[in-house]
């Protein structure tokens, strides 16, 4: 680990960012190592116990809790998912990605639960941002890091369902707004809230105490500093821990909303490599952690896959293009720094957490380099 420490300091001495948490853990082994600062003004060291706002690593948990209900017989992977979200019946798609948003034409089938796991509702981004469905998309589809500003989830689903699909429904991967409709999705199948949800049937059972939508007043001194890029690339404070994350929002998002440690992480992975324990079965967790795109669905996400696959919740390595892609392994990368994956065939989990944003969807370079740390041990 004396390499992973280095290079994590590397970045914290260069002000890439203030701090961060790295650990890597196989079967009952675990090393943490936790460099620099809460913030920038080093009022705090970091720990191994510091939380911080995990963005998009919230998806996978958010796509367990929606295959707990397909086990519980509540949803089904085959069923429409205007049972539960009506707003989102007979939806109309534009004729071409190109097309105007008034050129469509109607969805050949239902959306399904199933292609909101796998991410193809027809609903999301693709690696071209400037197609006209997709400026529309941006409305509604906010930036998940900014909470706070979205509406409830019943205001946010029928916003969504004036906006066209840019594919039709199973056609093509799209990122991100397929893993809020399963948060909703879960909320209105289950007759709780997706917070309740989250902490009675994973939260608490994996001993997960400090995941949660929100952080209280108790733990806050613990809680991170977010910053934000400048295009000189500089850092840019904005979210303190009395900021959005001290209640929780109106749209508790499944697709970004959580805030965690690096030791929660670990036991929702661990679950994952127990092939679900006592929470899923190793058929969901099977499902869950394999890829289900063709070679065309994963070019047209090319700007966030490079390439790899996606199974529910999160991306899948099908071939090793750089040295840290493993056939089989899990996880994906938030947009708040932090990143999370599980490895399989050898029962790997290695996570960073850092409160640096991304500018884009392409990992940042401490990202690559932890993978390249941690790859292979």
């Amino acid at each position: 680990m004396s390499e992973l420490r280095e290079t994590l300091i590397r970045y914290v001495q260069d002000g890439t960012v203030p701090g961060a948490v790295g650990l890597v853990a196989r079967g009952d082994g675990v090393e943490v190592v936790a460099v620099g600062s809460v913030d920038a003004e080093g009022s705090a060291p970091m720990a191994r116990d510091s939380i911080f706002r995990i963005a998009s690593i919230t998806k996978p948990v958010t796509a367990a809790a929606v295959l707990m209900l397909v086990e519980d017989g509540v949803v089904g992977l085959d069923s429409p998912v205007d049972e539960w979200l009506p707003e989102l019946a007979k939806p109309m798609v534009v004729r071409t990605p190109e097309s105007p948003v008034d050129d469509l034409v109607p969805a050949v089938r239902p959306i399904t639960v199933e292609d909101l796991l796998s991410s193809r509702p027809g609903w999301g981004f693709p690696s071209d941002f400037s197609l006209p469905a997709v400026r529309r998309l941006f409305g509604v589809q906010k930036d998940g890091r900014f909470l706070q500003s979205w509406p409830d989830p019943d205001t946010w689903v029928a916003e969504l369902a004036r906006v066209p699909l840019l594919y039709q429904p199973g056609e093509a991967w799209l990122y991100g707004t397929a893993s809020d409709l399963q948060g909703v999705l879960v909320a209105r199948a289950s007759g709780r809230t997706l917070p309740e949800f989250l902490a009675e049937r994973i939260f608490e059972p994996l001993g997960m105490a400090d995941t949660a939508f929100e952080v209280p007043e108790s733990k806050r001194s613990r809680f991170t500093s977010y910053y934000s890029p400048t295009p000189a690339g500089a850092l840019e404070l904005t979210d303190t821990p009395d900021g959005q994350w001290s209640s929780v929002p109106a749209f508790p998002s499944g697709g970004g909303g959580l805030v965690s440690t690096a030791d929660d992480w670990l036991a929702f992975a661990r679950m994952l490599l127990g092939a679900g324990q006592e929470l899923l079965t190793p058929t969901s967790v099977s499902r869950m952690t394999t890829n289900h795109l063709t070679a065309a669905q994963r070019d047209l996400g090319a700007l966030f896959l490079e390439g790899q696959g996606w199974g529910y919740g999160g991306q899948v390595d099908v071939t090793p293009v750089d040295p840290w892609n493993a056939p089989g392994r899990y996880g994906w990368v938030g947009g708040t720094g932090t990143t999370a994956h599980i490895v399989p065939p050898t029962g790997t989990v290695t996570i960073l957490l850092t409160q640096a944003g991304m500018a884009n969807p392409t990992p940042t370079k401490v990202m690559r380099d932890f993978w390249r740390c941690t790859a292979g041990r």
